[in-house]
């Protein structure tokens, strides 16, 4: 069996995990207020990926990690303030949604370039060694189910349907799919693409779903960022043990 055949594999099994998580999800009709602690602990995870995982990874890819970090933040910026503030999102837009529609937007294009450097990673590991591979793939894998769940939080949060929300977290799977191909095909020239996507992630959690975590008063909410930072370094810990 080939490394392509290996990789593509692996990944389609990571990828059914993030559709896993959207269904935890989906699959409840969830309370706004169990839904606000949601993105908190969503909040908590994405930061986590960033300040631990993504930024180091993106330093280490390319000198030019820092100005394209920075170019990312200010990407989605502009974005959020240019064309998705002038989207129409349907009736299927509540009037009691707790994120603004546009981040939903902004937090897919994020995890999609993120997932698919899951992809490429598993891509990558194969092409080395079966073994390499496999322990890229277990290291991808645990942390796929948060990943659904979290951009599956945020849709919804977000006033949208249940069945966009799992769209989403299915789009995130198919990422992966696709990373395993391109580094297939375009080998190191992707590299760049992690950096950018690093600055729209931290611009999602830190500017877009803290704010709306900030406005529920008390400890409660605090504690429940840590736990999904504290997600974070379990996954993490657990994948490089």
């Amino acid at each position: 069996m080939s490394p392509f055949t290996q990789s593509l594999i692996f990944a389609f099994a990571a990828a059914s995990a993030n559709v896993i998580g959207g269904v935890i999800v989906t699959s409840h009709k969830w309370a706004r207020k169990s839904l606000q602690y949601f993105i908190a602990l969503g909040s908590g995870f994405m930061l986590g990926t960033v300040f631990v995982e993504m930024i180091p990874e993106s330093f280490a890819l390319t000198r030019s990690a820092p100005a394209l970090v920075l170019l990312g933040y200010f990407i989605v910026h502009m974005f959020e303030h240019t064309f998705a503030s002038h989207l129409h999102f349907g009736e299927e837009t509540h009037h009691e949604e707790l994120v603004n529609p546009a981040v939903q937007i902004s937090a897919l294009v994020g995890m999609l370039v993120h997932t698919f450097f899951d992809g490429v990673a598993i891509g990558a590991g194969f092409i080395i060694s079966p073994g390499v591979g496999l322990l890229i793939f277990l290291a991808v894998f645990l942390h796929k189910i948060p990943d659904g769940f979290t951009i599956s939080s945020i849709v919804v949060s977000s006033g949208q349907s249940n069945s966009r929300a799992l769209a989403a977290a299915t789009a995130l799977g198919v990422s992966t799919l696709i990373g395993v191909v391109v580094v297939h095909v375009a080998g190191e020239g992707v590299n760049y693409a992690l950096p950018i996507s690093t600055g729209s992630t931290l611009y999602v959690a830190a500017t877009d779903l803290m704010p709306e975590v900030n406005r529920e008063k008390g400890v409660k909410m605090a504690v429940v960022v840590f736990a999904g930072m504290g997600l974070f370094l379990l996954v993490r810990l657990a994948a490089h043990f």
